[in-house]
């Protein structure tokens, strides 16, 4: 059996005046402990262990700390620490419970420090992910790391899930279908059927982008005029509900797309490390740098897995420059047009993202991993500068978080979806 993760999400019911005192106490303790540990260089676990162990932290957060810590500068590259940072727990903190005699059927057993100080808290869930709750209480699904974060109104609750789902397998010849994902076209997919292009699908980035540029724009103007931290946290989680509300239909949408053709396999490129040419400021480039193009990934095979289909990951070297035809280079002079410059080639120009996509899904074929050897190493990317991205090393599996930025929308079937 295959397994599948999937972030589980909810609401606390509103806490008594002495819960919710508690819980602040824990989270304030939680966060000075991390700041100190951080400001302290501590870069192993038992550094780390030797700062936070006198914190009066229940065992849950301190184990999370210790493993948490020590990836902030060497995976994160951080050099600072943002003020709401959630509290971590390790999943020996995952101990709910359920009874249809409540009104609120799902609690969770909210660890403390000390003995007996532990405390139920009534938890709202999302309704479309309450058969994953229930497997979680009767332990048919495992739980992953917790996370507790303090909004302005409420408490949320983030449970990574395990969960077995059927093995994805085809049955005869395979489609390949290779998906390209971008920022100005964020999702462009494309069969290939007796190695050609067939039926594409294109999902246009335009929606996020303003999305994301009003965002800026917006708690720019309110950090300037000193705006209070509700109304800035407000509106940051406005724009990041509507873009994490385009990834999940973009994601849903690419999955849909694939089963619509015999035996789907899904390809996409290896962007673990992708990265974001963007400069909007250090604090900005924090909260902007979550548009990660490897996230919306995650989310298409987490969804993918789900509906049996499978998914392979190539490299993307010159994927954007390779003629998806004769399989040589051609030059893609804009971000839209790709040009191949071969006499003996039928393809004279073609649409640059599509190109791409087919490219992407013949390359699942090991023999189509090499890049041509005509041409010396140099970057993939439009000559305009636009649409640069940069990305290397095998991606790991997918564990979805909280989303945050994201983006795309426009397609042939959902273009008025948002």
């Amino acid at each position: 059996m295959e397994t599948a993760t999937k972030t589980l999400e909810a609401t606390f019911a509103p806490p008594t005046t002495h819960k919710e005192s508690k819980l602040y106490d824990l989270l304030e303790t939680y966060r000075d402990s991390l700041q100190e540990a951080f400001d302290a260089g501590a870069s192993t676990m038992s550094a780390v262990s030797d700062i936070v162990t006198p914190y009066d932290l229940p065992y849950q957060s301190k184990a999370a700390l210790c493993n948490y810590v020590p990836k902030l500068r060497k995976t994160y590259n951080a050099n600072e620490l943002d003020d709401d940072h959630p509290i971590r727990l390790t999943n020996q903190a995952a101990k709910f419970d359920h009874s249809e005699e409540r009104d609120y059927e799902f609690t969770w057993w909210v660890p403390r420090p000390g003995r007996g100080t532990n405390f139920w808290i009534p938890l709202r869930i999302n309704p479309e992910q309450e058969e994953l709750w229930h497997d979680l209480v009767n332990e048919d699904a495992k739980a992953g790391q917790i996370r507790l974060q303090k909004h302005r109104k409420n408490w949320v609750l983030h449970v990574t899930v395990e969960y077995p789902v059927e093995e994805p397998a085809t049955d005869g010849d395979a489609t390949h279908i290779g998906l390209d994902i971008g920022e100005t076209a964020l999702i462009t997919g494309c069969a290939l059927k007796d190695g050609s292009p067939t039926d594409p699908l294109v999902r246009s980035g335009s929606r996020a982008k303003h999305l994301r540029k009003e965002m800026y724009t917006t708690l720019k103007r309110l950090q300037e005029r000193d705006a209070s931290e509700w109304r800035t946290d407000e509106r940051y989680d406005h724009y990041q509900n509507a873009l994490t509300d385009i990834v999940e239909k973009a994601s849903r949408e690419a999955v849909e797309y694939a089963r619509q053709f015999e035996n789907p396999v899904l390809v996409m490129e290896n962007l673990t490390y992708i990265r974001e040419r963007l400069d909007y400021g250090k604090y900005m480039n924090r909260r902007l740098h979550s548009w990660a193009f490897a996230r919306l990934q995650g989310r298409i095979e987490d969804k993918a897995t789900e509906a049996g289909v499978p998914v392979e990951y190539v490299n993307p070297a010159y994927t954007s420059q390779t003629c998806h035809s004769c399989h040589r280079i051609g030059r893609r002079d804009s971000q839209a047009e790709f040009r191949c410059p071969h006499n003996d080639c039928h393809v004279s120009t073609f649409q640059a993202d599509i190109n791409a996509s087919a490219n992407i899904a013949r390359r699942v074929d090991p023999w189509g991993e090499s890049v041509p050897l005509d041409k010396a190493e140099r970057d993939d990317s439009p000559r305009d500068g636009s649409g640069s991205d940069t990305a290397t090393t095998h991606r790991e599996k997918s564990v979805p978080a909280q989303m945050t930025l994201t983006a795309f929308q426009e397609s042939k079937s959902s273009a008025s979806d948002d």
